[in-house]
């Protein structure tokens, strides 16, 4: 049985989406640089990751967010149009949505975190 995407290609796309978070990554873009359909890269990618590359890169703009909401130099607007959400309110609702809390309220708990010595070093 097929394990999903070649390594090469698998790392070719996740490099791709990890240096391009800000900006729309269309699936057409992505298959293309994965020389593949749309389709067939949707399921050789979930095979190998897990998820779709929708969810991967979802996953991968909240991360980074965790880590700009943290280091408090940001407001929450423009966090999330650094990770590539085009409005406040759609970066809110996913960050909600996949973290469990709102953006303000993970900054304030990383800011208390911060003071009392418990948040290690940012990325």
């Amino acid at each position: 049985m097929n394990n999903g995407l070649p390594g090469a290609r698998l790392r070719r796309v996740t490099e791709f989406i990890e240096g391009n978070l800000p900006r729309a990554l269309p699936l057409a873009e992505l298959s293309a640089l994965a020389q593949l359909s749309p389709c067939h890269l949707t399921r050789l990618f979930k095979q190998a990751t897990g998820v779709s590359p929708h969810q991967f890169i979802v996953r991968r703009r909240i991360d980074r967010a965790r880590v700009l909401l943290a280091a408090r130099e940001l407001s929450i607007g423009a966090v999330g149009h650094a990770v590539g959400f085009r409005s406040c309110s759609h970066f809110s609702a996913t960050f909600r949505r996949v973290t469990g809390t709102s953006p303000s309220v993970y900054q304030t708990d990383a800011r208390v975190l911060a003071e009392h010595g418990e948040l290690g070093p940012m990325r």
